[in-house]
């Protein structure tokens, strides 16, 4: 937040608390009164500190950087009590708040820690006063609602800082994720290619057709690889998708040619006719349906059927990929599409999540049911091209 904004902010707060000239002159009198005690305010503060382990692990220098925090508390306070609330004074206040941050103090502690100071200065102030009740009650109000004012300052910059950090932190593992996801998808068509590349190197006389055989597989899924790449780094950038018109069955029976299930598992399509179809990025569904194949293909390893239904529900279409695999347990079900969480001993943990993800920034959905022997359903849901 730039200074001028940071000042405009605060002198919002100072009229929501009902701040006023007036409650400057007060604090500004009694400061004087109160210069003497402010060093065992501080130190008292210090003490206290050192009886709860959660606030002092932040103090990492000994007793020589103590030191220095108290002169700066002392500062702080002689600030506080100067009756001078301009922009600098309020710049001072953020940069606290940022501190913490920067140093992992939860700011609970800060909270406390203003209670107990503010505590200790309406003390001092009683124990000096000399003059009259009403006067009295008048500054120790003006001094609450001055202590309010830091509080809310310094709690708007943690806040802010902090939210910063997590969002930097959030991009970073994003950029990972991606990055993992780009491996992830690419590693089928690479295996095709490797092995066709083998092909083509090592047998002997092989015959024009499956030279020609071969070249082909190695330039569709190039091509495959290629498209790949692209989804995700679109994905990544987090662009809209490009929706267009798509026959649900057909997305399927594509992911179904780049990601064979395999001759042990039966295979068991059941479109109706007049199925609409839907509003999708036909890339970034194909990795999708991908994904559930070759999760329903690793639940089987010995085989079984896997049906694929789909059906229209309302203004969308729904459909269901079934396998009669080993089920996912209770415990781990809530957490299979969460980003690197995988139950397979060498899977990365990304397929469901990318394919979560592309299907909500599409206006989608994926839920799952499942029960341990008995197979899972993930059910996808997609816009209807209307």
């Amino acid at each position: 937040m730039s200074p001028d904004n940071l000042f405009e902010r605060y002198r919002e707060l100072q009229e929501y608390v009902g701040w006023t000239d007036e409650d400057a002159r007060r604090v500004a009198a009694v400061g004087p009164r109160l210069a003497h005690s402010l060093v065992a305010l501080v130190d008292d503060f210090y003490e206290e500190i050192d009886r709860h382990p959660n606030a002092r692990k932040v103090i990492t220098g000994g007793r020589e950087q103590v030191e220095r925090l108290k002169g700066t508390l002392v500062q702080w306070l002689r600030e506080l009590l100067s009756g001078r609330y301009d922009a600098s004074y309020v710049a001072g206040r953020w940069r606290v708040g940022w501190r913490h941050v920067e140093i992992g103090l939860d700011q609970v502690y800060t909270n406390v820690a203003l209670s107990r100071l503010r505590f200790g200065l309406l003390h001092a102030l009683d124990a000096a006063w000399s003059g009259t009740a009403e006067e009295f009650r008048a500054t120790s109000r003006a001094l609450n609602k001055l202590f309010d004012l830091d509080l809310a300052i310094i709690e708007d910059a943690y806040q802010a800082e902090h939210l910063i950090r997590q969002q930097r932190s959030e991009r970073l593992a994003a950029i990972g994720q991606v990055s993992a996801g780009v491996a992830h998808e690419l590693r089928n068509p690479l295996n095709v290619v490797k092995t066709s590349v083998y092909y083509l190197l090592n047998a002997r006389n092989p015959t024009p057709e499956k030279t020609a055989e071969h070249l082909q597989r190695i330039g569709k899924h190039v091509d495959l690889a290629d498209g790949v790449i692209t989804a995700l780094s679109r994905f990544a950038k987090m662009p809209a998708p490009d929706l267009r018109p798509c026959p649900v069955e057909q997305c399927l029976r594509d992911a179904l040619e780049v990601n064979p299930p395999g001759d042990a598992v039966a295979v068991v399509l059941a479109f109706p006719a007049g199925l609409p179809a839907a509003l999708v990025d036909r890339d970034q569904v194909r990795i999708v349906f991908g994904n559930l194949v070759r999760n329903a293909r690793d639940a089987m390893p010995r085989g079984g059927t896997l049906t694929v239904t789909g059906r229209a529900a309302g203004d969308a279409v729904e459909v269901d990929v079934t396998d009669t695999g080993v089920g996912i347990a209770p415990d781990m079900l809530g957490r299979i599409m969460e980003p690197l969480y995988s139950t397979k001993a060498r899977g990365l943990g990304l397929g469901l999540s990318i394919a979560r993800a592309i299907l909500d920034k599409s206006g989608g959905g994926l839920r799952v049911s499942s029960a341990p022997g008995q197979g899972s359903t993930f059910t996808v849901r997609l816009k209807a091209a209307v």
